[in-house]
């Protein structure tokens, strides 16, 4: 993918009488002049309802923009419109370099920040959108900094014919050529389904563990927020995925070589001929979870893959399967609560969503294979960059203690890890309130997170709990307890402003 110069600035930063007075004015809108919506004719440009927006969220200096988009939604701008517009931002002045990660994260949390907003109570809606458009502001300062990359515009004269847009998108991202995969994911968003490109964007970002897991992480976190905000916005996306999933930054061509976060990705497609034809028609086995818990605390990445097809051929249904891997997720995080075991909950929530959502039925083994080895791969990353004491969450036993409230638990949540895990179980296993839960671990969030992977991991964790057998949710929500927020951490000035103004 190509980049531009932004030969644009802050313009409005020199008029800061005009943004302070868009602060009491009914709409911002009106007060820009036709020379301010000009843009540079080399950088991407987006459908012109939406383009105006998208520029008041680039151009407004991040000390204005929470007054500045308070004011537009006063004056009626919709949710769905500030959403597409930030998602749209970040995807434009954000690169996904040199890892897809990092101040690239202003765009992997749209989706996670939309699933907050709307679990969040009416007085808190706002607070989760608004929170990651001030978190924009701060990686464009960022990529600013590091260079100013904008997304150019496509080139149309070197776009493939509609009817080689999709094998042109596929040879491209197989040879990890960045200039072809542009102009075909282009011409593949004008022409190809939803599911067409979702199958071929799956198959390319997972299958390797570059930028651990943060590639598949946006292929599920795109397509859902595209869901959200419309089809209509796709070209832009996709070409944004491709140039993100394409990054190797620092190594040779990946398709020249046999790394090691490579390996497991090409091996487990002949992996994935061994597993029997009805493999859907397994029987649900709480027990095996535990098996796949158990395998996936030491197997390499390949002995990870062969467990699941072992026990796919021993008629062991998917499910169980996946609830293994988001057991071994979470036991994890309880292991070591930091960023690589986040990850792990993070990216099995991704990997989880696309193999649900995909349709070729060879690309759902493959995607199951790809998780389990990717938990042997966060494991080992944990364990090169800390201590990784043993620790397993299905030897929790709750005590006889029956007073535990969510005060009690959310009380030691972050000042002792353990011992808000401990309690979370207890409650929990005790018939406690799972909803009452959720909802304060979310209001804590709004309350207290200051970071994308707040928001990315709560609502990854929470949507999980729901997804696994009830048998073992108790034990997964307790593991993930390790990285949520709780009462005794300061409020942010954000959320207190926010909240001050109703």
């Amino acid at each position: 993918m190509l980049s531009v110069s932004r030969r644009r600035f802050f313009s409005v930063a020199s008029r800061s009488a005009a943004v302070g007075a868009a602060v009491i004015q009914p709409s911002f809108f009106p007060l820009l002049s036709a020379e301010d919506t000009k843009i540079d004719p080399g950088m991407v440009r987006f459908r012109p309802e939406i383009e105006p927006l998208v520029r008041l969220l680039e151009d407004t200096p991040r000390d204005k923009i929470i007054d500045t988009v308070s004011d537009e939604i006063s004056a009626g701008t919709s949710y769905r419109e500030l959403l597409s517009a930030l998602f749209l931002a970040g995807i434009r002045n954000v690169q996904p370099r040199p890892s897809v990660g990092f101040k690239f994260h202003s765009v992997l949390v749209v989706h996670s920040a939309h699933q907050a907003a709307m679990a969040a109570s009416d007085n808190a809606r706002w607070l989760p959108i608004l929170w990651a458009i001030d978190y924009f502001k701060s990686a464009q300062a960022t990529d600013i900094k590091e260079g100013n990359w904008t997304m150019a515009s496509v080139e149309e004269n070197r776009l493939p014919s509609a009817s080689q847009a999709l094998e042109a998108l596929n040879s491209a991202m197989g040879q990890w050529d960045e200039t072809a995969a542009d102009v075909a994911a282009a011409s593949a968003a004008r022409v190809a389904t939803k599911n067409q490109l979702l199958d071929l964007m799956a198959r390319h970002a997972a299958r390797d563990f570059r930028s651990i897991g943060h590639k598949p992480i946006y292929v599920a976190g795109a397509f859902r927020t595209l869901d959200v905000i419309g089809w209509e916005h796709a070209e832009p996306v996709m070409r944004s995925l491709a140039y993100a999933i394409l990054n190797h930054t620092g190594e040779v061509n990946p398709s020249k070589a046999d790394a090691e976060v490579d390996r497991a990705g090409r091996r487990n497609w002949e992996l994935i001929e061994n597993i029997p034809k009805d493999w859907l028609s397994g029987d649900r086995d709480p027990m095996a979870s535990l098996r796949v818990l158990e395998g996936l605390r030491e197997a390499s990445p390949m002995d990870a893959s062969k467990l699941v097809v072992e026990m796919l051929r021993d008629r062991i249904h998917p499910r169980s399967i996946y609830d293994g891997i988001l057991l071994a997720s979470s036991e994890l995080v309880t292991r070591q609560p930091a960023i690589v075991p986040l990850h792990a909950v993070t990216t099995s929530n991704a990997l989880h969503y696309l193999f649900q959502t995909v349709n070729d039925d060879a690309l759902r083994r493959w995607l199951l294979l790809q998780n389990a080895a990717f938990i042997a791969h966060f494991r080992e990353a944990a364990r090169s960059r800390d201590k990784l004491p043993e620790r397993r969450i299905d030897d929790w036993i709750p005590s006889a203690q029956t007073s535990l409230s969510l005060d009690d638990i959310f009380a030691q949540v972050h000042r002792d890890r353990s011992a808000a895990a401990s309690k979370a179980f207890e409650y929990l296993q005790a018939g406690g309130n799972a909803e009452g839960l959720i909802r304060k671990a979310r209001e804590f969030v709004f309350l207290k997170g200051s970071d994308s992977h707040d928001y990315k991991f709560s609502s990854a964790a929470i949507e999980d709990f729901y997804a696994i057998e009830p048998k073992w949710r108790n034990h997964f929500l307790a593991g993930c307890s390790y990285l949520l927020h709780g009462s005794s951490e300061k409020t942010t000035s954000l959320a207190e402003k926010v909240l001050a103004k109703g």
